[in-house]
């Protein structure tokens, strides 16, 4: 950790663009260059070092001390665990974790295993254990849609926004597990060293949540 600097890592993607917008609106994010290929920015004015990194990787910076702070989707907090705090629940990257499949599946109280394609193997373990139905994971990486289509799983576990893919995939959600929201998250250190610039920061935050919540 840089004691001089707060260092934040910001995933690349959809989420990452909505955390920038979220800084910028505080003031803290104008060194960022959206049409650059570059992975750090840094404000020597402020003290802050911004780090684009795979939305994979935020946990283990931060986890690893290399990022003071990272934002992450709550999915991603579930499903791996951590040597860090959750900081703050923020005002979008809002979906929700579902279960989907073929119109009509059951998902529940079957006498047979139901076979789950999914990216998140450990939520849905928990999730269908608390349902006492016996199920078989099959971890993919991407496309999961593709799994029910070809008889690979019965159905599907993923998080959902719009629902489009599943719609045009012939899918549709059967059971909506919970919500899921973007998060602020702390390396343990950090918060201890740091605690003062980065609660200032959490204030920020809120106070501009609360004005987009406002005007939308």
């Amino acid at each position: 950790m840089n004691e001089n600097y707060l260092t934040i890592a910001l995933p690349k993607g959809r989420l990452g663009d909505e955390a920038i917008l979220k800084f910028k609106g505080i003031g803290y994010g104008d060194v960022i260059l959206s049409d650059s290929r570059k992975l750090i920015f840094i404000d020597d004015e402020k003290k802050l070092k911004f780090m684009l990194v795979k939305p994979s990787d935020v946990m283990t910076y931060v986890e690893s001390g290399v990022a003071d702070l990272g934002i992450i989707g709550s999915d991603t907090l579930l499903e791996d665990e951590k040597n860090l705090y959750e900081l703050l629940p923020l005002d979008f990257g809002f979906c929700t974790f579902a279960v989907a499949g073929k119109k009509g599946e059951e998902i529940h109280q079957r006498d047979d295993v139901l076979r789950i394609a999914t990216k998140y193997p450990n939520t849905t373990k928990k999730y269908f254990k608390e349902k006492n139905q016996a199920i078989e994971i099959i971890k993919l990486n991407g496309s999961v849609e593709l799994a029910p289509l070809v008889g690979l799983s019965d159905v599907i576990v993923d998080i959902v926004e719009t629902g489009k893919t599943l719609k045009a995939n012939g899918l549709e959600v059967l059971e909506t597990m919970m919500d899921v929201s973007a998060r602020l998250i702390s390396n343990p250190v950090s918060y201890r060293f740091k605690y003062q610039i980065i609660r200032d920061l959490m204030d920020k935050l809120k106070k501009v949540g609360s004005i987009y919540v406002k005007n939308n």
